[in-house]
């Protein structure tokens, strides 16, 4: 298995490891899952996202080529902005999601999901190297989420940057953090407000322990694996494997609002077209659980008749409602508030209800 930079700094904290697409990468830490989740939710969590990709984009023609690959309208972007995004094939299929960040007008940065790597870069090379360079910095990147609703009081003592002066999707790329050269991201993937934090890959440890520190300072913890797919989860954020992939759509996958099919040309764009045109057969659709179990991945869904309709794509707990949760693709005449469904958990029909949005959104649940 790979190894992040931060690799011995989780076994020092007692780090339950394992297997995540390659890479060593830490579950939960003592105290598990749940007690993270909930100091996220109530202070800070400190995640180690160092294994997600960076791919940068060079040269005057940067745009264009970002442009070709992605949904979102690059035109959109200042110095110092990003945004979430998709990368389609051109049948429509999502390649990635991932975040674009533009340093400049003739460089930007794009954050993509570490087991998309290889494929992405080699997706990005074939369409964009002839207008600019493409270059994968992955190897050299290290990467800290920080991220709650104490992140930027915490964090504030660590750095210069006026964090409350820093919007949404906001990046700074050349600062200090705890003393080492970083840029700062107001990003991240638990429905919490926070920051994401590049770094050198030799300067990731420095940071890690810093913003530990920082963390416990305002009673936060690292945390791992479990509780970032808990809270991305809660906060119906998709998954790459899961909830997304080649054979889906974003308009299919509720994620319409990062389709701009009035902009500039992309790869995708006409087969998008045609599908809003006509309108999606599917949709990605969020439920609670009314009776006590939990869906699985890959767990059937029926309706009421009994008739199969789907399969659970991302399903779990969410603690901060005490209430399990799931999504799944439906048919969409199926996704509206309060329809009732069933799924079969191994063989146990459970009744669950289509909700709208998220299921836990900052400052409500």
């Amino acid at each position: 298995m790979q190894r992040t930079p931060l690799y011995e700094a989780h076994l020092r904290l007692g780090a339950k490891m394992v297997d995540f697409g390659g890479w060593a990468m830490p579950v939960s830490y003592p105290g598990g899952i749940l007690d993270e989740h909930r100091a996220t939710r109530g202070a800070v969590g400190v995640f180690d996202v160092c294994h997600m990709g960076e791919i940068h984009f060079r040269g005057p023609r940067a745009a264009e080529a970002v442009q070709r690959l992605v949904t979102n309208d690059v035109s959109r972007l200042g110095d110092g902005r990003g945004f979430y995004t998709v990368a389609c094939l051109p049948s429509g299929g999502i390649v990635d999601d991932l975040i674009v960040y533009r340093i400049s007008s003739e460089h930007y940065l794009t954050v993509v999901n570490a087991g998309n790597l290889d494929k992405d870069r080699a997706w990005f090379i074939a369409q964009a190297a002839a207008l600019c360079e493409v270059a994968d910095a992955s190897a050299e990147t290290g990467l800290v989420a920080f991220q709650g609703p104490a992140a930027a009081r915490a964090l504030q003592p660590l750095t210069r940057v006026v964090l409350d002066a820093l919007p949404s999707f906001g990046f700074i790329a050349d600062c200090e953090i705890a003393g080492v050269r970083s840029s700062i991201a107001r990003t991240g993937y638990t429905g919490e407000d926070g920051f994401e934090i590049f770094c050198a890959a030799r300067d990731a440890e420095r940071l890690w322990n810093a913003l530990v520190e920082a963390a416990a300072s305002v009673g936060g913890k690292p945390a791992g694996l479990g509780a970032r797919d808990t809270l991305r989860l809660e906060a119906r954020l998709p998954l790459y494997g899961q909830d997304l992939d080649e054979e889906t759509t974003p308009l299919e996958a509720g994620l319409g609002w990062v389709v701009k099919l009035d902009g500039a040309d992309f790869i995708g764009r006409e087969a998008l077209r045609a599908q809003k045109t006509t309108g999606v057969g599917r949709k990605l659709c969020g439920f609670v659980m009314t009776e006590r179990g939990i869906a699985r991945h890959g767990y059937p869904i029926l309706d009421t008749e009994g008739v199969e309709r789907g399969r659970v794509t991302s399903g779990g707990p969410a603690p901060t409602l005490e209430k399990n949760v799931a999504m799944g693709y439906l048919p969409s005449h199926l996704d509206l508030a309060g329809t009732r469904i069933v799924v079969d958990c191994r063989g146990k029909r459970i009744s669950a209800e289509i909700v709208k949005g998220p299921f836990y959104k900052r400052g409500r649940s």
